[in-house]
């Protein structure tokens, strides 16, 4: 056994408080979560025993306030969790990104009654979000969605379908953006809808090349009638909402994405100091450290770009182009250090054996969700040079 394994990774953390966090989160991670990753992802099980685990560990609304059964916690710790959950199984840390995105709406925009009323049990009652945006004929143009809501009195009814819900048919509510006005962004209205209302169904599963556990299906609406009660904002702010909702995930994103490359490279140290070739550990082959080199780099930068942007965030300063890089340059980091840790490990990348193949799968998802790597391209080029000429 080599003496060189994977150190720890350094956090510079705001409070005591904070630290005690993150070493729950690391003991639920080995003890609860890691163990059983592999197995469970190639049987394409959801571990939602896990995630009540996390909800009544406090942990699956750490960035919303304490009065409604939240953490406190700002965006840079939250995202830290998140990295921590994603290296021990994407599923996992994902899976809390989306719950804190289905439940930003509501936390961020609900009346105080809607808050008292609804909150709590998102936030720590063990349930479970998915976030409605995305429909078959518009995945990155949004603001085409064709999903319907007409008033009745003081109800909505909800006609239509959407496409690639992570936690399609599992959750137990679904925050949904319907066209209730107009074409384009100014007619579309966020809902609160509750998974059990008559005529929400969820369809199967799609069959995915990687994050099998992790259930992405589509989420169909005939007829489904909600209370005006359960409308989010002003009518017609949906869009608004849901692209605000979409800067802080993105930031989910770009931490788990670091998590999954962290978890990576530790694989490839591992393997590069307990292997040996022509005598020595393949570690001591230059050019496997510089790839080694560049893998860390490349994490540690992207775990500072992240970071940077939470803490604008934190701040109350704008931060959407400095999410949309963090989402960029760490999903595509994680694809990059993802294929390098198979090639090191060489044929047992390539097999099953080893986890390294399964962190690349699982990697090229999330240079496509939450807006693809080519959408952050164009947020950042508005940011730079200005919006395009029409």
């Amino acid at each position: 056994m080599s003496d060189r394994a994977p150190q720890p990774v350094e956090r510079q953390l705001p409070t005591e408080e904070a630290r005690d966090l993150l070493a729950l989160v690391r003991e639920i991670a080995q003890r609860e979560i890691a163990p059983k990753a592999a197995e469970e992802e190639d049987a394409g099980r959801f571990p939602r025993e896990v995630f009540t685990l996390l909800s009544a560990s406090g942990l699956l609304g750490l960035p919303y306030p304490a009065e409604y059964g939240g953490g406190d916690q700002p965006y840079e710790v939250y995202l830290q969790v998140l990295e921590e959950l994603a290296a021990a199984r994407l599923t996992v840390g994902l899976g809390v990104s989306v719950h804190t995105l289905a439940s930003y709406a509501l936390a961020t925009y609900g009346s105080k009654q809607q808050q008292v009323e609804h909150l709590p049990a998102m936030l720590g009652g063990g349930l479970l979000g998915a976030y409605c945006l995305s429909e078959p004929s518009s995945g990155s143009d949004a603001a085409s969605l064709r999903t319907k809501a007409v008033r009745e009195g003081d109800t909505w009814v909800i006609d239509g379908s959407k496409a690639w819900i992570t936690h399609g048919g599992i959750a137990d509510f679904y925050t949904v953006m319907a066209r209730t006005g107009e074409g384009g962004p100014r007619g579309i209205t966020a809902f609160l809808v509750p998974a059990d209302a008559p005529g929400l169904s969820g369809a199967a599963p799609e069959r995915k090349m990687g994050l099998k556990g992790s259930p992405t299906a589509q989420v169909h609406f005939d007829g489904v009638r909600v209370p005006d009660g359960r409308r989010i904002g002003e009518e017609g702010q949906g869009f608004s909402i849901a692209l605000s909702a979409l800067d802080s995930g993105r930031l989910g994103i770009a931490a788990c994405a670091v998590g999954l490359a962290q978890a990576a490279l530790d694989e490839a140290v591992r393997y590069a100091t307990e292997r040996r070739q022509f005598g020595r550990p393949i570690a001591d082959f230059q050019g496997l450290r510089f790839m080694l080199a560049d893998m860390a780099t490349q994490i540690e930068a992207g775990r500072a770009l992240y970071l940077a942007a939470a803490r604008l965030r934190d701040a109350g300063r704008p931060f959407a182009k400095q999410a949309a890089m963090a989402k960029l340059h760490c999903t595509d980091t994680a694809m990059k250090v993802t294929t390098d840790a198979v090639q090191i490990l060489g044929g047992y990348g390539y097999t099953a054996d080893f986890p390294a193949e399964r962190y690349m799968r699982e990697a090229k998802v999330l240079q496509i969700v939450e807006g693809t790597n080519q959408i952050q391209r164009m947020v950042i080029a508005r940011h730079v040079a200005g919006p395009e000429d029409r």
